[in-house]
């Protein structure tokens, strides 16, 4: 969507309401046909597992006795994630993508949807194509219904027919778009569940940047984010959604996308303006041993606090 549809991230197209559809129908095919050809080249020899990985936030209905809040909020999940999802566990685009998508197109007076459609050969084809779900998931958004006039310029955006917002109160400690809503996640993962057959899940990515550098590392939002989010993951667990790994985003500060080295989701604080980039644990990385080493929270206690 950065890349086809605003322009935001490489290779910079703006295409809009098309571009991202396109862009991410060519994924879904070309997914299906590694996994096939690793299924019927190498898995025998092998015994490997070939996957995707998706990151989603997770929509939560502004008003949860509000049916329109309740169905914009099921859009956004279906955008977001069922756009990849279920063509790979259930063989087509959600109902939801196909019905909005193809109505604002008929009101732009196409004679085809902007979402591209599967043939049926192809709908068996991908339908799946994945031994596992990799789940990359950072945050929450509360969901309401708005509609968008037809007359606007096209996009994915509006193609949802929704708003968001957040709470006030919930910590920002990154970037404007990042909130910590660990209670999100567990709702995330048990719509995985419910939706696509309880698939094995591996988390692929979660944590938390900082925009303003802690000169002391003293990254103490970040090591309440992960005791956050791993405890959703934990009760998920109890809830007998299948996740088998987890991965905390990312070991060390990087270049993250078009912010460039200036957001920081590391463990470790990397010191880019000297030429050996020397590398000093936050707070966090004395932390994150300990949960490591216990594969859990170290003291029992701490689960449920």
């Amino acid at each position: 969507e950065k890349g086809y549809e605003t322009g935001e991230h490489a290779p910079g197209l703006k295409l809009g309401g098309c571009g991202a559809y396109k862009a991410a129908h060519h994924i879904i095919k070309t997914h299906a046909k590694v996994w096939h050809s690793y299924n019927n080249t190498w898995r025998r020899e092998q015994r490997g597992m070939v996957g995707i990985s998706l990151t989603s936030g997770w929509g939560e209905p502004v008003d949860p006795h509000s049916q329109t809040d309740r169905d914009a909020a099921e859009r956004y999940i279906q955008f977001h994630l069922g756009w990849f999802a279920n063509p790979i566990y259930r063989g087509d685009y959600p109902e939801v993508m196909k019905n909005y998508v193809g109505r604002k197109s008929t009101q732009q007076g196409l004679g085809t949807s902007r979402l591209p459609t599967f043939s049926v050969q192809e709908k068996t084809y991908i339908k799946g194509t994945s031994d596992f779900l990799g789940i990359g998931h950072f945050t929450t958004r509360y969901v309401l219904q708005k509609s968008f006039p037809f007359l606007q310029v096209s996009s994915y955006h509006t193609d949802h027919d929704l708003a968001e917002l957040v709470d006030p109160n919930w910590p920002a400690p990154g970037p404007k778009w990042l909130y910590s809503v660990p209670w999100g996640f567990r709702r995330l993962l048990n719509f995985i569940k419910t939706q696509y057959g309880n698939p094995l899940i591996y988390v692929t990515e979660n944590g938390v940047s900082e925009t303003v550098q802690c000169p002391q590392l003293c990254d103490e939002w970040r090591i309440q984010y992960l005791k956050g989010y791993i405890n959703e993951i934990l009760k998920a667990l109890n809830d007998g959604v299948n996740v088998r790994g987890y991965t905390a985003w990312s070991l060390l500060d990087k270049f993250e996308w078009n912010k460039g080295f200036s957001e920081r989701f590391g463990l470790y604080h990397i010191d880019f303006k000297n030429k050996n980039k020397p590398r000093y644990p936050k707070a966090s990385v004395d932390y994150y041993k300990k949960i490591i080493s216990a594969n859990g929270f170290p003291n029992p206690r701490e689960v449920m606090s």
